[in-house]
C-alpha cells in the first residue's frame, strides 16, 4: 500500500494523490460479491420529509453498499478462508471477502497484513490471531484491536476508520479497558467482542483530493461561509460589506463549532468513559 501521484499535467494533477491500491487482491479491476450488495439511495442530506438536515451533500459517484459483517456470531468455531482483499466505496479501509466452510460468503473489515489465502475464526475458540474475533476475556493484554463492540452482540462501532487501532490495556472481574486513538480510556463489558489487528489502509490520511472536483464525486457540494449569509439564513451573516463575524463560529441554529460541548451532560454511556480524550488547542477559546 501507498499513495501514487501523477505527472503535473494540470494544477488537479500536480496536487493530488491516489492510493496504489496494491493491498487489493486485484488491485487494476474491482470483482465484489453480487450476492453481498445492495442498492444505495442517495438522500441529498434530506429526511423523510424533504428536509436539509445535513448541509452541503448531494451528486456524487454512484455506489453499492457492501453488506459488512460487523458482529460475526453467526458462524462460531467455523474457520472461514480469505478470497480476496478488495476496496469498498462506502469506508475508508479495505474490506476482507471470506468463505466458510460451508460455503456461505461474508465481507469484514481487513486489518493490516490480512491477505488471499489466509484463514480467520470467531467465537471464544479462536486463537487470537490477526483478523480473528472473539470477546475481550480471551483477548491478551496489550492486544491491538479493532471493531470493538459498546454492548455484547451489537456489532463493533468503535475502531473502524483507516488506520485506527485500539489498545485492551486492564482487565479486571466482568469488565475491560480499553485506550482509543484520541487517549480517552473506556470500560467495557469483557463480553464485548473486537477483532485483532490495525485497520489496513493506514495511508489514507496522506491522501491530497487535488481539486475541488473531486470531492463533488464524493457527494460534497462547496461550503460556503456563514458571514457570507444574509441574517435571516445565519446568525454571523449580515453588514455592510465583509465582517468578521462579530461572535464565535456556530451552526446555523448557534451551536458553536470550534470548542463547544454538544455531548449530552446525562448520556448513559458517559459512566463507561474512565478518562476523557485531551481537548484540542481551541478548547476554552470561546
Amino acid at each position: 500500500m501507498g499513495i501514487r501521484k501523477y505527472k503535473p499535467t494540470s494544477a488537479g494533477r500536480r496536487a493530488g494523490s491516489v492510493s496504489d491500491f496494491l493491498d487489493c487482491t486485484h488491485p487494476l479491476e474491482n470483482k465484489p460479491e453480487k450476492s453481498l450488495l445492495v442498492p444505495k439511495r442517495k438522500t441529498g442530506g434530506r429526511n423523510n420529509q424533504g428536509v436539509i438536515c445535513v448541509r452541503f451533500r448531494g451528486g456524487g459517484h454512484k455506489q453499492m453498499y457492501r453488506l459488512i459483517d460487523f458482529k460475526r456470531n453467526k458462524k462460531d468455531g467455523m474457520p472461514a478462508k480469505v478470497i480476496q482483499i478488495e476496496y469498498d466505496p462506502n469506508r475508508s479501509p479495505r474490506i476482507a471477502l471470506i468463505q466458510y466452510e460451508d460455503g456461505v460468503k461474508a465481507y469484514i473489515l481487513a486489518p493490516v497484513g490480512l491477505k488471499a489465502g489466509d484463514t480467520v475464526m470467531s467465537g471464544e475458540e479462536a486463537e487470537p490471531r490477526l483478523g480473528n474475533c472473539l470477546p475481550m476475556s480471551r483477548i491478551p493484554l496489550g492486544m491491538t484491536i479493532h471493531n470493538v463492540e459498546l454492548q455484547p452482540g451489537r456489532g463493533g462501532q468503535i475502531g473502524r476508520s483507516a488506520g485506527c487501532s485500539v489498545t485492551l490495556t486492564a482487565r479486571e472481574a466482568d469488565w475491560v479497558q480499553i485506550t482509543l486513538p484520541s487517549g480517552e480510556v473506556r470500560r467495557l463489558s469483557s463480553k464485548c467482542r473486537a477483532s485483532l489487528g490495525m485497520m489496513s489502509n493506514p495511508d489514507h490520511m496522506n491522501i491530497s483530493i487535488g481539486k475541488a472536483g473531486r470531492k463533488r464525486w464524493m457527494g460534497r457540494k462547496p461550503h460556503n461561509r456563514g458571514v457570507s449569509m444574509n441574517p435571516v439564513n445565519h446568525p454571523m451573516g449580515g453588514g455592510e460589506g465583509r465582517t468578521a463575524g462579530g461572535r464565535h463560529p456556530c451552526s446555523p441554529t448557534g451551536v458553536p463549532s470550534k470548542g463547544g460541548k454538544t455531548r449530552k451532560k446525562r448520556k448513559p454511556s458517559s459512566k463507561s468513559i474512565i478518562r476523557r480524550r485531551r481537548p484540542g488547542a481551541h478548547y476554552g477559546s470561546n
